[in-house]
């Protein structure tokens, strides 16, 4: 939300000039814009309680900022004479760099900022379009099916069944008859003369 409504600012008021003491969307200076980012993040109307390079420590002090720089958090370098912003996005703002407020600029860690202060802000999400359904209810990838040679374990089984004994097997090349099957006629042998009686 906080990115969302300072860019829609920062928009709003790209191109317009730099003006010194400035403080609305028709123009202002690097320490107006500096108070215009910092309010927004702190939760105060936007062009309310500017500061000035003069006053800039004690002002982002009483808006929560902390010394020193941090990734993910809103930065405001500064010295004697100029300030400029780095948003948490890491997007620079500035203005007096190249004409009057627009996104872009050296941001906060130009060379010649000697004081830094950061304030964090809480990592905001995307909100998925309306047609996305969340990742952890999609229905899980279908399992791809095992190799020819694989042996599927039925649920529940700990292992897999051993295969049976050789002397169960019928030998190489031979089928055992299917149970429907017709049975061949007996081979031709010549069966032992039967027995006399007398």
């Amino acid at each position: 939300m906080f990115l969302e409504t300072v860019m829609a600012l920062v928009n709003q008021m790209s191109g317009t000039p730099y003006i010194t003491g400035g403080n609305s969307p028709a123009g202002t200076d690097c320490s107006g814009l500096a108070s215009l980012v910092s309010n927004v993040a702190s939760d105060r109307p936007a062009f309310s309680g500017r500061f000035n390079t003069g006053n800039e420590e004690s002002a982002l002090l009483a808006r929560g900022f902390k010394y020193g720089t941090a990734p993910g958090a809103l930065v405001i370098g500064w010295n004697g004479g100029h300030t400029a912003v780095t948003l948490p996005d890491g997007t620079p703002v500035s203005s007096g760099e190249g004409g009057g407020v627009r996104i872009g600029g050296g941001g906060a860690y130009q060379k010649q900022f000697y004081k830094h202060m950061y304030l964090e802000m809480a990592q905001e999400v995307a909100p998925a379009p309306d047609d996305a359904v969340a990742p952890d209810l999609l229905p899980p990838p279908p399992d791809a099916p095992p190799p020819p040679d694989a042996v599927v374990v039925p649920v529940g089984m700990e292992a897999p069944l051993p295969p049976p004994p050789d002397e169960l097997l019928p030998p190489p090349g031979e089928l055992p008859p299917h149970p429907d099957a017709e049975l061949p006629p007996p081979p031709d042998a010549e069966l032992p003369p039967p027995p006399v009686v007398a």
